[in-house]
């Protein structure tokens, strides 16, 4: 278990040491050193304002926005939610400048998107220098699978019955496009502009690949932008995160609504248009890069890392040698599933708690009291709720007409190991896991304020 979220974390700062599959054409360390030398804004995984804050060791100031102060002072508890945090409050870091505190580029996107949420400034004082080790969630699966396999008893018989048959109907319509990603991992080149347009065909039956494309394009966006916005973000030691924001909101209408990467799946001739009204430069190379990056990933968040990956077919596979064989590609599909049952606003806790337990756990060894989004160091940041060897405060924060924040009334609340109330939209939008940062789906049942507490802005 604790090896699952070892492997499910990410340091920026060190050589990987993720095991993975065998007979890939590029090992961890190949793409590593690709991306830091050859990306022009590679070095900045490895020296980022973010992570070198939390190597310090000093006092941590991060940014959160709520909708539900009212209930957090009435309640003086601060609630967490679920995501890519797994079981954090959702924060952007903040900088500590002689005229105030600066929000990161994320922080400032959120400040000027969510006018009617209060913004909130944290202070967090680590007994020691933090890890700098975010969670991946594309890297989750397995513990997915393990969770469900644990909890399968809580589901009645047709409910795991209509999991197992969407499972496996998703796969046999996406097995070719699998088996084509796992051969070009492990070096058998194809085409570019087909491998794009059969990855958009194949994300309506694995939603999983809707998440792991738009983490590709963002992640070649961020590093490759050389735009005067993004050289200004540079030299505070930021990537540009606005670039992601601006790729889903032109990828799917309505995400602004609804943030849900399951809609993601841009075809060859979608995706070249949106990379090009981005940053024009970058479109060319675009399906070259998902093509190679995302077969690359696909093997390593999915596979085993005891299989051979050239000995791997999913087409005509079962899907009980498939747990064993592709247990992050399954524990993914599950996870989502589960998410489309009536009941899951009352299975929700059972399922989510257990993980966030885990998780808790392995910070708290681990020294974490404030964990990122590894996916990229791109300013999602949380705070552990029961870090037993920190100190937290929290206020309202007032902004200066530089944009600078400066805390205002403290709000007395204490952090607690409740996860916020979540919900799942329906089928036809997609899945809501993963991607959702807890915006309201049209008709659907929104939870309170005193319900959501501080967990808006939660990202997966």
């Amino acid at each position: 278990m604790r090896d699952e979220w070892e492997n499910a974390h990410t340091d920026y700062t060190a050589p990987p040491r993720r095991p993975i599959p065998s007979s890939l054409a590029e090992s961890e360390s190949d793409w590593r050193d690709h991306l830091e030398t050859t990306a022009p804004n590679g070095w900045l995984l490895r020296s980022n304002a973010m992570t070198e804050a939390l190597a310090s060791g000093r006092p941590l100031h991060l940014l959160h926005v709520t909708r539900g102060l009212d209930a957090i002072r009435a309640s003086h508890q601060l609630h967490v939610s679920t995501g890519c945090l797994v079981g954090a409050l959702y924060c952007s870091p903040l900088t500590s400048r002689p005229q105030g505190l600066r929000p990161h580029n994320l922080g400032a996107y959120l400040l000027r998107t969510k006018p009617s949420s209060t913004p909130m400034i944290f202070e967090v004082t680590p007994d020691a220098p933090v890890p700098p080790k975010g969670v991946d969630y594309l890297h989750l699966g397995a513990i997915h699978l393990r969770t469900y396999r644990a909890y399968q008893s809580y589901l009645t018989p047709a409910e795991n019955d209509r999991i197992h048959r969407a499972v496996q109907a998703g796969l046999a319509v996406a097995a070719p496009f699998l088996d084509l990603a796992l051969r070009n991992a492990t070096g058998h080149i194809s085409a570019a502009p087909a491998f794009v347009d059969r990855l958009a065909a194949a994300v309506a039956h694995v939603p999983f690949l809707g998440y792991l494309y738009f983490e590709v394009v963002s992640e070649y966006l961020m590093l490759h932008s050389a735009t005067p916005e993004t050289k200004a973000f540079a030299q505070d030691g930021e990537l540009n995160s606005l670039l992601f924001k601006r790729l889903a909101f032109a990828a799917v209408d309505g995400m602004d609504q609804l943030f849900d990467l399951a809609r993601f799946r841009p075809g060859h001739r979608r995706l070249v248009e949106l990379v090009g009204g981005i940053e024009p430069a970058l479109a060319d190379g675009a399906a070259e890069y998902v093509r190679r990056r995302l077969s690359h990933l696909l093997a390593v968040t999915v596979l085993h890392p005891t299989q051979d990956a050239e000995r791997v077919a999913f087409e005509g596979a079962g899907l009980g040698p498939l747990a064993v064989v592709a247990p992050g590609l399954i524990g993914q599909m599950v996870f989502r599933e589960i998410r489309y049952l009536p009941r899951y606003p009352q299975l929700y806790h059972c399922f989510e708690k257990a993980k966030a337990l885990e998780v808790w756990d392995f910070w708290n060894v681990e020294g974490i009291p404030t964990p990122f989004n590894g996916t990229l160091p791109k300013g999602e940041i949380g705070i552990n709720p029961v870090y037993p060897r920190s100190a937290a405060r929290a206020w309202t924060a007032r902004i200066d007409g530089q944009g600078y924040l400066h805390p205002d009334d403290e709000v007395e609340a204490d952090f607690t190991s409740h996860l916020a109330a979540w919900w799942a939209p329906p089928r036809e939008c997609g899945t809501g896991a993963g991607g959702s940062r807890g915006e309201p789906v049209p008709g659907a049942r929104v939870p309170t304020p005193s319900q959501r507490l501080a967990a808006d802005g939660g990202r997966a």
